[in-house]
């Protein structure tokens, strides 16, 4: 098994885990990772309107998924964009930054992303809740949210 099969495989594994504890049956959808990846979100998203806390893997998941979007659909080096523990991501034009601490910084917490990410929360509702930090003129990601919209389900495929 190659690491492109292991990495579907826990990604599959974090969704089947998150489906089963929203009380939905396991993922019959594609097994690429870009539909393992919406569908695993859409699971996260579910859960999160359910007031729920998002299982560990899933949320790892989704977080890294959604950074992903972001460097495919806002590409560039100027900002920083920092999700601790899962991932970070360098998007968004303009000068860029090669040593030391960028100039461009976003960092907040994974189901913070996840909000912003699908729409949940708007970039200045987080910011003036004091759950994003970001720092430098180009630290402003509004013009870049959401990366993905989800319906009300958690994902095709039962």
């Amino acid at each position: 098994m190659d690491a492109k099969q292991r990495a579907a495989r826990r990604l599959r594994a974090a969704l089947d885990e998150q489906r089963a504890a929203l009380g939905e049956p396991a993922w019959t959808g594609p097994a690429d990772p870009a539909a393992l990846g919406r569908a695993c979100t859409a699971a996260v998203v579910t859960a999160l309107r359910a007031g729920t806390t998002p299982r560990p893997e899933a949320l790892r998941a989704a977080t890294r998924y959604l950074l992903d979007l972001l460097a495919s659909v806002a590409p560039g080096r100027a900002v920083e964009v920092r999700v601790p523990p899962y991932a970070a991501v360098q998007a968004i034009g303009g000068p860029r930054h090669t040593r030391g601490t960028p100039a461009n910084v976003v960092e907040m917490d994974p189901v913070v992303w996840v909000r912003l990410a699908t729409g949940l929360m708007s970039w200045a509702d987080a910011v003036s809740a004091g759950q994003v930090q970001a720092s430098g003129v180009r630290a402003d990601l509004t013009a870049h949210l959401p990366v993905l919209k989800v319906r009300g389900e958690s994902g095709a495929g039962t």
